[in-house]
């Protein structure tokens, strides 16, 4: 009998190696590398030597008519959203978060919305019993919702069901590292596990035209567990992201072939489960207070979807021999970058103090079109001069200090004017090309070609320095 031939498959990444090292040499993550069965080696050359010829295959133009994917619309107008306008028949999904997020509240009140409607769902937990997704529907109201609940973790049974004439047309799946396939010899959750179990939901969903919805864990760094082939196999890739001291949660979309990407849903967690936020914009800007010294509201665009955040900046003198750079929801090589030009380009010394920026509301900012609103909300805290509360300020910032134009201008500011704001500080110029569109009724534009236009406008009209920072002292208002 030949002896069974072992590999080790780093946990992390997937990478495979034939010995075992404390250190994954692909992705540098220590103690992930565990010892699997390799499958079993085919004939040479993949057997395509000694089977004969292949059958010869037709191809077609790019020009022709192909009618749009009939969607499964659960009702849920912020998930309808992201997915790219409801589910589509025989799609993959995949949707991850931290722990405690909401990942299976939000699945199961997709799966009870869409059982309302006549539309056949399960719901198959791997991490729970019955009776905890029992009192989990209870508590959200949804235990009249006639959803096919069962718990099991083997894909072999739960293909075999779902391969049914009469098995439900949405399969929510919680969560794929809890599935195993009894043909790979390896534990669940194992690269080679999620691998597999998720090569199989996925083909069961396009033979079988079911919409399969897998919830996965993720790592310590935010990403998927499992090889990052998972994420290739599946059509949609959401991600549940929130902070644990809002009640607000952000559904994104990182991949979707149905639909737009780097779209976002607004929820807001309750003890009755998650609800729609129909208007985020309003509810980030709900606890704004008007003329504080570092604060700037930022017009941007997630998606599809403009939305306006407040951004907060705190600059104060440092006791340290390294000043702090402290950063929630932005990127803080973005923030050393728009303050070494702060100092470079317009003399604005930032050095010898600690800054403090946050997006406030829970979201995460990834564009950059907020350079200018940070480096506003920073030189306003610096100067201890408020931005006028009726402006938002949108632009990218290079590294010589010009301040460049970003995409959809004209939809940042028709949101910011059905929000009530009258003035708008943004990059000469739009991208693109083509004659720029009138803006909006009853906003003000002003136009900035460099950063030091930024800078000037929080200097006393004299040209004298800034007035220094006192203890106690609050932002002035503007004359």
């Amino acid at each position: 009998m030949a002896r069974p031939i072992k590999r080790f498959v780093c946990q992390a990444c997937g990478s495979v190696t034939n010995k075992w090292s404390g250190r994954c040499e692909s992705c540098g993550e220590w103690n992930t590398i565990a010892e699997e069965s390799a499958p079993a080696p085919g004939p040479a050359g993949g057997g395509l030597a000694s089977g004969g010829k292949g059958r010869l295959l037709e191809f077609t133009g790019l020009t022709g008519s192909t009618p749009q994917p009939p969607r499964y619309k659960s009702g849920i107008n912020e998930f309808d959203r992201v997915c790219g306008g409801g589910l589509v028949v025989g799609s993959a999904l995949l949707i991850g978060g931290d722990p405690g997020i909401g990942k299976s509240t939000l699945m199961l009140q997709m799966a009870a919305a869409l059982a309302k409607q006549n539309t056949a769902c399960a719901y198959i937990s791997g991490e729970e019993a019955v009776d905890q997704v029992r009192l989990r529907a209870e508590r959200l109201g949804l235990a009249d919702a006639d959803v096919h609940l069962v718990a099991a973790t083997s894909v072999r049974d739960i293909v075999a069901t779902l391969e049914r004439p009469d098995a439900p047309r949405i399969a929510v799946i919680d969560s794929i590292q809890t599935m195993w396939l009894d043909t790979v010899d390896s534990t669940p959750g194992t690269v080679t596990q999620v691998r597999a179990s998720a090569q199989a939901l996925v083909e069961l969903a396009k033979r079988r035209g079911i919409a399969v919805l897998m919830v996965g864990h993720v790592t310590k760094d935010g990403a998927i567990a499992g090889p990052r082939v998972l994420e290739h196999m599946v059509d949609t890739v959401l991600y549940f992201e929130g902070e644990r001291g809002h009640q607000f949660r952000i559904l994104r979309t990182v991949k979707n072939r149905f639909g737009p990407t780097d779209e976002i849903g607004v929820f807001e967690m309750s003890d009755r489960g998650l609800s729609d936020v129909a208007n985020p914009s309003a509810l980030f800007l709900a606890e704004r207070r008007g003329h504080v010294a570092g604060a700037c509201v930022f017009a941007g665009v997630e998606g599809t979807r403009p939305v306006l955040v407040e951004i907060q900046a705190l600059v104060s003198p440092s006791s340290l021999g390294n000043p702090r750079r402290a950063v929630v929801g932005w990127d803080s090589n973005r923030l050393a970058m728009v303050l070494a030009v702060l100092e470079a380009r317009c003399g604005v010394n930032i050095g010898a103090n600690d800054v403090y920026l946050n997006v406030a509301g829970g979201l995460r900012i990834n564009e950059p079109a907020a350079d200018l609103a940070v480096a506003a909300a920073v030189v306003s805290s610096l100067a201890n001069e408020h931005v006028p509360p009726d402006m938002v300020v949108f632009g990218e910032i290079g590294l010589g200090g010009e301040v460049r134009p970003v995409s959809q201008r004209e939809a940042r500011l028709r949101e910011a004017a059905k929000l009530g704001f009258r003035s708008a500080l943004v990059p000469k110029g739009r991208a693109g090309s083509g004659p720029a569109p009138r803006p909006p009724e009853g906003i003000a534009i002003d136009e900035i070609e460099h950063l030091s236009d930024l800078v000037a406008r929080f200097q006393p009209s004299d040209g004298s320095p800034k007035r220094p920072r006192r203890e106690g002292d609050t932002g002035r208002r503007r004359e």
